[in-house]
């Protein structure tokens, strides 16, 4: 027969197994600990909207709502992703939306970019850089 102690070891490592598993999975599955945002693997931060100007939650509510946009034509346009800080997509993947800056009176510099598979991005500096936006607040 089987004696205890190989019983006990075969079950701590199948403890040990179902426990490292379950950590590993985790780890995969949510690499920057973004809590599953659409666009965390893209290697880029992750910010929780209400971090962001109080305009890019406006902004994120047109959008949400299917706009009106103030700037039609402009909102909702493709957004080329030539400066390739994005992941690369096929062209019309992305579209930018502006969020506006109190006291101008063009557009600016901040933009939000939606992705076709959910993810929301940021920019405050037009496109030099960008975060991955998680819009649960």
């Amino acid at each position: 027969m089987f004696s205890r102690k190989r019983i006990t070891s075969a079950l701590i490592g199948l403890i040990v197994l179902v426990v490292g598993g379950w950590l590993i999975k985790d780890v995969v599955a949510d690499p920057g600990g973004s809590g599953g945002s659409p666009g965390a693997g893209s290697g880029l931060s992750v910010v929780e909207l209400s971090t962001l100007p109080p305009e890019a939650d406006k902004t994120w509510r047109l959008i949400e709502s299917g706009g009106p946009y103030p700037h039609p034509g402009k909102d909702g346009s493709v957004f080329g992703n030539r400066e390739r800080i994005l992941p690369a997509r096929d062209q019309g993947y992305y579209r930018e939306y502006t969020v506006p800056t109190p006291g101008l009176s063009h557009r600016g510099a901040r933009r939000l970019v939606t992705g076709a598979a959910d993810e929301l991005y940021y920019t405050g500096d037009h496109y030099e850089s960008f975060v991955v936006v998680n819009p649960d607040r």
